[in-house]
């Protein structure tokens, strides 16, 4: 379950100071990474989560960085109130997801609907909040943590895949709206990161199978994948700053994949 160490990259240019990035899903992973990386860029980096604890420990890790973190408990399934969150914001990266695997005959509806509202509905109506203040000031970065399961599909993850599909569309709709107002919008679509989620399915399929977990990843988990080890977290935040920087104005409407090759084949 190793992979090499990420070579830390130096310190980031402060190019995003006076700008307000709102980050869902930011307590641990790949949302705790984006988050301190827009900090580090110099953005006040407003970080959402239900997760309450995991906010408390983020704001402590941001505590000497050029920008800064806020914590904001909230529940995404509360659309409204996720919509006003997004008001007055310049950067916008919908990362907060959910996973079930389990075959459609018995995936449970109300777990589908939860789903598709955390991780399609919530992102539109964040977008929608976001829009009017960032045309309002000719400028705005939107990114979609999307996955490679919104360019392929995987075997007992429809709420996941149908999500990811939809989010990609949603990006792209949003890229061709915005552009004429200096506003942005791309996805990131990682193959599997390791985050928690990640973590504890390697541990449960390993046990379930008798398998060691460096099998279960390179045999089950990476088995599309050219490149044989998990995408760290501070890798899709590296993704997601270069979108918000300076040298990605004309990159709209696309999708940046770290999927280790697994579209390639």
């Amino acid at each position: 379950m190793s992979s090499p160490a990420v070579t830390p990259a130096p310190a980031p240019a402060p190019v995003l100071l006076g700008r307000t990035a709102l980050v869902t899903g930011a307590a641990s992973g790949i949302g705790a990474a984006c988050a301190l990386r827009l900090a580090a860029a110099g953005a006040r980096v407003r970080a959402l989560d239900r997760d309450a604890g995991g906010l408390a420990d983020l704001t402590a890790r941001a505590h000497s960085l050029p920008g800064a973190v806020e914590a904001e408990v909230l529940d995404l399934t509360d659309l409204d109130a996720a919509e006003r969150a997004a008001a007055g914001t310049d950067v916008l990266v919908n990362n907060a997801g959910i996973q079930l695997v389990r075959p459609i005959e018995d995936f449970p509806p109300d777990t589908f609907h939860t789903m598709l509202t955390v991780m399609l509905e919530a992102p539109f109506r964040l977008i929608r909040g976001a829009l009017p203040g960032m045309y309002g000031r000719g400028w705005g970065r939107i990114v979609n943590i999307s996955s490679v399961h919104g360019l392929r599909a995987s075997a007992y993850k429809s709420a996941y895949v149908t999500a990811k599909h939809g989010l990609e569309g949603l990006s792209k709709v949003t890229a061709l709206e915005g552009a004429p107002h200096g506003v942005t919008s791309n996805c990131v679509s990682p193959g599997y990161v390791r985050t928690p989620l990640v973590e504890k399915q390697l541990a449960d399929q390993a046990a379930a199978h008798s398998l060691p977990v460096e099998r279960v990843l390179n045999d089950v988990l990476l088995a599309g994948s050219a490149v044989k080890r998990l995408v760290e977290p501070e890798e899709v935040a590296e993704a997601v700053a270069y979108l918000c920087g300076p040298y990605a104005m004309s990159v709209t409407g696309t999708t940046m994949v770290l999927d280790g090759g697994w579209t390639a084949r």
